[in-house]
């Protein structure tokens, strides 16, 4: 056969998702706030749906007859898994059923097709609202607006602009006078006096090439030239760095506890000058599952409050009602209705899921739910999977991102799935328990002999707990604790 490009056929079976399903299962994985902000594109897409009061939920959203003899099938599971769309229910059964639950709040909306609209006063206070944020002032923002206050030449402003551009946003200048000679054509020397203003402008120690010069400038600033500190930057600054104070001493001429004490003093410095300007990327986290004692139970609840609460509107359903409209219109609505009789279906299937799962979490690791996370026992998604009814992969989504309010504190809910080592009781004592067991033997290490990693071993092998080296030294690592040459202080 001649070799060349052919067409051929051939007739396969693979698994696939239907977009529905694709869309149940985002709304399975995403948390709280992204599920909050898909409801709300949900409603802005589709005409049908709108936003109710969780009271009228309840009288709205009761289950449908002809589902209550249907086998129960695990949330998400059979087609999510199977790549199969469950099948849809019969429409005029689901028209007659919504007519039915919803004909006291006909009068109600039947004049609205959507959210009440906002008054004018509402509306004022909205947008003085959105007029008063004000937005971050960058680095690079507040170094050009001293650069503008300085009696500068245009010559000056126009390398100042140029160094400015060229400091990241931790204050550091990410180049050196030589390379900007280069790029710019200008002597070096008009760059380095540009330069030194620049460095006297706030926040101090902005414009340094090193952290050596970083802290140095902040010292001279606060004319403590002739300190200890500035000595020990300016000659030891890689002793400072393996903190190897008895050299810093000797080299210097002065006692250990003076080195103590000016290290004391050098950590009060900014090492970041840039720090104050960054954009704040702290992350908000929005408990999906409250956990409460009730007496010697713990009581699972998941967090409805923020997600919005939906049904379908009255006025479209009396427009399917009205014989006046074509077919095309009864179509549109019917599909319309369809699609948001699913997503209510989906979210309530999201919420159980997760519900199921977590009473199952907690149910398992009641003695974390009593005394913290020492008593974090071992457990895996199968585990869960196999008690809850669902595969593997859908507790996986269930609890991806999600973050459980428990007497202990806010956990992240795939936190509580760990690996276990067997101790010599013969029970197994989860990875975090061990984590926080080494944790605790370094906090109460003697600071002047600080224990070494075979050390560690060997106390927690008299506690029945087998473990390597190497797995000490990794959790060490994990808990951002230095190594034992550099935790020992004099």
């Amino acid at each position: 056969m001649a070799q060349g490009l052919q067409l051929s056929q051939r007739l396969t079976q693979s698994l696939a998702l239907s977009p529905q399903l694709q869309h149940s299962l985002a709304l399975l994985q995403a948390p709280t706030l992204e599920l909050k902000a898909l409801v709300e594109q949900e409603l802005e897409q589709n005409p049908v749906l709108e936003e109710v009061s969780e009271s009228e939920t309840e009288l709205a959203d009761k289950p449908v007859p002809e589902d209550e003899d249907a086998p129960a099938e695990p949330p998400f599971e059979a087609a999510s898994e199977q790549g199969v769309e469950a099948p849809v229910d019969d429409f005029q059964a689901e028209f007659e059923q919504l007519v039915q639950l919803d004909q006291e709040w006909r009068d109600h909306f039947s004049q609205t097709s959507g959210p009440a609209r906002r008054s004018p006063e509402e509306e004022e206070k909205r947008q003085f609202m959105f007029d008063s944020l004000t937005a971050g002032t960058s680095l690079a923002e507040t170094l050009m607006g001293q650069v503008r206050e300085t009696n500068m030449t245009d010559e000056q402003r126009g390398i100042a602009e140029l160094i400015v551009g060229n400091i990241d946003d931790f204050g550091y200048l990410k180049t050196t006078v030589a390379e900007l000679s280069t790029s710019s054509s200008l002597p070096e020397q008009k760059i380095s006096e540009v330069l030194k203003i620049i460095q006297s402008y706030d926040p101090p120690g902005v414009g340094a090439v090193s952290l050596r010069e970083c802290l140095m400038l902040q010292l001279e600033r606060a004319d403590r030239q002739e300190s200890l500190e500035y000595r020990i930057i300016r000659d030891f600054m890689e002793e400072l760095g393996r903190r190897r104070i008895p050299e810093i001493a000797r080299g210097t001429g002065n006692s250990n506890d003076d080195v103590q004490a000016a290290l004391a003093r050098i950590a009060r410095l900014e090492p970041r000058p840039g720090r104050a300007f960054l954009p704040d990327t702290d992350h908000y986290v929005l408990p999906e599952v409250f956990v409460q004692k009730s007496g010697d139970d713990y009581v699972v609840t998941t967090n409805d409050e923020q997600i919005p609460h939906l049904r379908i509107s009255n006025t479209y359903k009396d427009l399917m009602a009205g014989g006046a409209n074509t077919a095309e219109v009864k179509n549109y609505i019917r599909e319309k209705i369809r699609a948001g009789k699913f997503l209510i279906k989906s979210l309530h299937q999201r919420q159980q899921t997760i519900l199921n799962i977590a009473r199952e979490i907690v149910k398992r690791q009641h003695d974390f739910m009593e005394k913290g996370i020492a008593q974090l026992k071992p457990m895996t998604m199968a585990q869960i999977a196999t008690v809850v009814g669902v595969h593997e992969t859908t507790v996986s989504r269930a609890v991806s991102g999600k973050y459980m309010q428990t007497p202990q504190g806010v956990f992240e809910m795939k936190s509580f799935f760990t690996a276990g080592l067997h101790s010599a009781t013969g029970t197994d004592v989860s990875n975090a328990s061990v984590k926080d067991m080494i944790a605790e033997i370094f906090k109460n290490e003697n600071p002047a002999k600080p224990l070494a990693d075979q050390e560690v071993v060997t106390m927690l092998a008299a506690k029945g707990i087998t473990i390597a080296r190497r797995t000490v030294a990794k959790y060490r690592d994990e808990l951002h604790i230095l190594p034992s040459n550099l935790r020992k202080v004099y």
